[in-house]
């Protein structure tokens, strides 16, 4: 749960590397100040700011924006460092406020790297003051909290660089305001009103993006028609399109003019690096060159951006890895996940748009009919003509921005697929044919793709975080079970697709409990394969003895030592063993004793899958599973359960816990993952290896191999 602060409390940190997230009502200064145990600096290089953002362990923005995200590494911190303090200060130039009692009160969020939510601080109370110090990460008795501060200064950086004792405070102030006012990298757009806000969680990429607000200047597809999605937010889209429209019209005093319709759209995630637009120029030259034309505006020569050069006629090309984080793994992970958003904002923009297009018709039409005397002749003919023209021309510019938008994805997607290590990569991909046991434990892991209705051909790797906070169920039921009696028709069209390619015609029951039994098999793989040799076991429940055949991977590799024990002995085995593994760390977690384990405890993570549950268990055994889903992921034992619910009807709402506890993925292609930030259904495609490919069980064979090398 969030800790909501106020001025004066503090908050334990359970983790040492974590992300200050900044929000604002317009462009702020962001920076941070390495203090001694007193909170004094002992010179500059003690404050991360835009002219010099990167300090050891701290890397700041290098642009005055509405949003920002700070990296902190606490352990890379040099030992002198007690005090890590957040520093926003206003850029004083343009439309934007001298003061922070004049804007929307900053709030300041300290997150996992995950986007969990740790503590949330809202500065309010400001007035006159136009530098702050919103929080404080600070050391005590070796271990690190969080302090809501909200000191303001009314003089600005100068006088808060000054309370910290810093040298020559003034300096360092109008060095920081130069940087940023050369425009360094350029001023980050505000974000528009009216873009949808995500609910932050963990988990798979539906329920869990971290996102941002659009740019005002992005999906911009006409005057009349709305720019951003208005899903949550209570804002009813044609209004939004109207006030869009008013806005396009007549620009505020001192505004940039909106460009025109053919102006590429800036792709800028505020998130992330990646960028298919050329960075805003530091000084824009006052007077175009003699030769150029009157209506186009001269440039001055930009630095090249660090994704990519540029093409000659067209925009910087995308580079893998272009994303926040401190490892390759890490930056492309944010990078997926920024490429997911992405998705979703821009065909949640179209959909707005072509809401507002239907909207405005109809009400065009209602107005041509309202009146008894203009419904027939000409005249009516005419304007009915006009409403499906101008109906047209809107849903003709909306596509045209989504295109622009799904070019650039699909680009990037090019890039950043081979780029993907074996966590993150697909069966397909040539990294599993070189694949040697990793060292280090993977930081996520791709369960299958995503994809919308709008983009069929642009898929987005579904990543989860490991260790696995919830288990998995894959399920193995048929589409009017699964869907409430409801048959879904594009779960029907993806499995006849699947069926066809893997066995000649639709897949019926039967088929898809194996091709179910295949993709946990897989993901078993994937697992055991992308962790330290010896790192990840498997274990299996199979009471009717159906999954031989599926298992046999395993079981040939020696990753699962021999097939699973049928009926019931069999399963109170497993589950009594499971059991006590998680009582027995939970005791040594709990009062410090790891090494107090007992020596046959297998130190490696445990998966389990267990097969056409709920057949062959009892009260006791349901009554042990739901334990280990609840309490194991916690001390690494994790729960992968192929099931058909309609199976399971006879026990009643019992299991319903355990159903909503997992997180459903299905070996057929199936629209049921939804996403609460925008509204959309994502269609889930799982991962299963080509036809007729041994990538599987090659990796397998590897991945024993290394475990049993000494």
């Amino acid at each position: 749960m969030t800790a909501e602060l106020v001025r004066g409390q503090n908050h334990p940190l359970d983790r040492t590397r974590v992300e200050i997230r900044v929000a604002a009502g317009g462009p702020v200064i962001a920076g941070v100040t390495l203090g001694d145990a007193d909170g004094k600096l002992a010179g500059p290089e003690a404050v991360a700011h835009p002219g010099a953002p990167r300090r050891t362990g701290v890397e700041v923005p290098r642009q005055a924006a509405a949003e920002h995200r700070i990296a902190v590494d606490l352990d890379a911190l040099p030992q002198a460092v007690h005090r890590v303090g957040v520093l926003l200060a206003l850029p004083g130039w343009g439309s934007a406020p001298s003061a922070f009692g004049a804007a929307a009160a900053p709030s300041v969020t300290v997150t996992g790297l995950d986007g969990t939510a740790l503590a949330r601080y809202t500065l309010t109370g400001l007035g006159p003051e136009s530098a702050v110090v919103a929080v404080e990460l600070y050391r005590r008795q070796g271990a690190w909290k969080v302090r809501a501060v909200g000191q303001g200064y009314e003089g600005g950086l100068r006088a808060m660089l000054h309370d910290q004792g810093l040298p020559r405070a003034a300096d360092l102030a109008a060095e920081i305001e130069r940087a940023v006012g050369l425009g360094q990298d350029g001023e980050v757009p505000t974000p528009a009103p009216v873009a949808a806000a995500r609910t932050e969680s963990s988990g798979a990429a539906p329920a869990t993006p971290p996102a941002g607000d659009l740019p005002t200047s992005a999906h911009r597809v006409a005057s009349d028609a709305p720019t951003a999605p208005s899903h949550g937010t209570g804002t009813d889209p044609a209004a939004a399109a109207a006030a869009a429209a008013e806005a396009a019209a007549a620009p505020e005093a001192g505004a940039p003019p909106t460009p025109p319709t053919d102006t590429p759209v800036d792709y800028r995630h505020p998130r992330r690096h990646t960028t298919t637009s050329a960075p805003p120029d530091p000084a824009p030259s006052p007077v175009p060159p003699p030769s150029a034309p009157a209506d186009v505006p001269a440039t001055t020569d930009a630095a090249t951006p660090p994704h990519g050069p540029a093409a000659p006629d067209g925009p910087p090309v995308p580079v893998a890895g272009d994303a926040v984080g401190w490892s390759m793994e890490e930056r492309l992970y944010h990078q997926v996940w920024g490429m997911f958003e992405d998705l979703a904002r821009s065909v949640a923009a179209y959909r707005s748009a072509a809401d507002f297009a239907r909207t405005r018709l109809e009400e065009e039409l209602d107005e041509v009919l309202a009146d008894p005397r203009s419904r027939l002749g000409t005249a009516a003919d005419a304007a009915r003509a006009t409403a499906r023209d101008r109906h047209a021309t809107l849903l003709a510019r909306a596509r045209a921005a989504l295109d622009r938008d799904l070019g650039q994805l699909a680009a990037e997607s090019e890039v950043v697929e081979p780029a993907l290590p074996p966590a993150f990569a697909g069966w397909d991909s040539p990294v599993w044919q070189a694949h040697h046991a990793s060292q280090e434990r993977p930081m996520a892991l791709r369960l299958g793709d995503l994809h919308l209705p709008e983009a069929p051909d642009l898929r987005i790797p579904m990543l989860v975080r490991l260790p696995l906070e919830r288990g998995l169920w894959i399920d193995s039921g048929p589409p009017a079970q699964a869907h409430g009696g409801r048959p879904d028709p594009e779960r029907e069209v993806g499995r006849r697709e699947l069926g066809s390619a893997l066995t000649d015609g639709p897949p019926d029951e039967a088929a898809l409990r194996r091709l179910a039994m295949e993709t946990a098999v897989a993901l078993a793989a994937r697992l055991v394969a992308v962790h330290p040799p010896g790192g990840f076991a498997v274990q299996v429940i199979d009471p009717a003895g159906g999954a031989a055949p599926a298992l046999a991977p395993l079981v040939e590799s020696g990753v699962l030592p021999a097939l699973p024990v049928p009926g019931a002995p069999g399963v109170a085995s497993v589950l009594d063993d499971l059991t006590r593994r998680v009582e027995l760390k939970q005791m040594a977690v709990r009062h410090g004793a790891a090494d107090a384990l007992p020596p046959d405890l297998d130190p490696a993570d445990q998966l389990l899958i267990v097969h056409d549950f709920p057949y062959g268990f009892d009260d006791r055994a349901l009554t042990r599973l739901r334990y280990l889903a609840d309490e194991g992921p916690a001390v690494g034992v994790h729960l992968l359960l192929v099931a058909d619910r309609a199976g399971a009807r006879e026990h009643g709402p019992v299991l319903d816990p355990l159903w909503r506890s997992l997180l459903r993925i299905t070996p057929v292609p199936d629209a049921h993952l939804a996403d609460p930030w925008v509204g959309h259904a994502w269609t889930y495609e799982p991962l299963l290896a080509p036809r007729g490919s041994q990538v599987v069980r090659q990796t397998l064979e590897r991945a024993a191999a290394a475990r049993r090398l000494p």
